[in-house]
């Protein structure tokens, strides 16, 4: 099949939100340049290794589920596609009309209530504002089984208009450590040619023995203040990681115990305007 991706992944620059109408927007005015046509050769290398074929498997932001296809041709039973996009939906429930082996659900991401023993990632991350990757890990690992995989391709470069919104190794390794053991993070040596040298695969296990808070944070307007509340926090006892969203908004933290709201607010009571929300 003919390779259709394009350079740009979105011809509309991000100036509006990324919300259900914008990608809606993208899929009737057929502005779909990440759409490759065939399932992305590493994800068919990394479906091959799958010996389970009941297992449960997500797709988010699916789009047309290329992968989806893939699976289904070697015999799983259990996928499941979610995207936003009412007309990308729409076309997924007629393509597999007749398939048991696959649920289609058109929703947002975040408000799903289920659970799975593997999630496909697949330019669902980079779709994304940078500002939503803390969200992003919390959620993952929210929806994952004991020991459940999260495993795709990542951008490993950063793009003049966006979405996609890139990144790099080094990033997301902060982003995901402790909440996930990291199985592999390298770059992928089967892209199609577009994307060669440019996405990393990735293989992550999720950590069962920690917890993963999301919390609303306000307050907070400089980078510089950002780090002094993320170096606060990281000193509390059993804590392994945090990391604060790009727009100061949101603060990941990843412990091996519960930790108590009023500890976390009075750590940062020396700034009046500091307020810390649990989800």
């Amino acid at each position: 099949m003919e390779n259709k991706l394009e350079e740009g992944c979105c011809v509309v620059a991000c100036e509006r939100p990324l919300d259900a109408q914008y990608w809606d927007a993208q899929w009737k005015s057929n502005t779909i340049g990440w759409d490759l046509g065939v399932p992305a050769p590493p994800l068919v290398a990394f479906i091959d290794t799958i010996e389970n074929k009941e297992a449960k498997i997500l797709i988010p932001g699916c789009g047309n589920a290329y992968e989806a296809d893939y699976l289904v041709s070697k015999g799983f039973t259990n996928i499941t596609l979610i995207d936003i996009s009412e007309t990308a939906s729409a076309i997924l429930n007629e393509k597999f009309l007749n398939q048991d082996a696959v649920r289609v659900l058109c929703e947002d991401f975040f408000e799903l209530k289920d659970s799975f023993d593997i999630i496909i990632e697949q330019t669902f991350f980079c779709a994304l504002p940078p500002s939503m990757r803390q969200r992003y890990v919390w959620k993952m690992h929210s929806l994952l089984n004991d020991q459940g995989i999260l495993a795709g391709l990542l951008f490993n470069r950063q793009f003049d208009v966006s979405p996609p919104f890139g990144g790099s190794s080094e990033e997301y390794e902060k982003l995901f450590q402790t909440a996930f053991h990291i199985d592999q993070l390298s770059t992928a040596n089967n892209s199609v040619s577009p994307r060669a040298n440019s996405e990393l695969f990735f293989s992550f296990v999720k950590n069962n023995s920690v917890m993963v808070n999301l919390y609303s944070f306000e307050g907070i307007t400089c980078t510089g203040c950002k780090n002094s509340v993320t170096e606060i926090y990281s000193k509390i006892e059993g804590v392994k990681n945090v990391n604060m969203s790009s727009d100061f908004k949101e603060i990941l933290i990843v412990c091996d115990k519960e930790i108590d709201m009023k500890l976390l607010q009075e750590l940062v009571s020396y700034e009046k305007d500091y307020k810390v929300i649990s989800y």
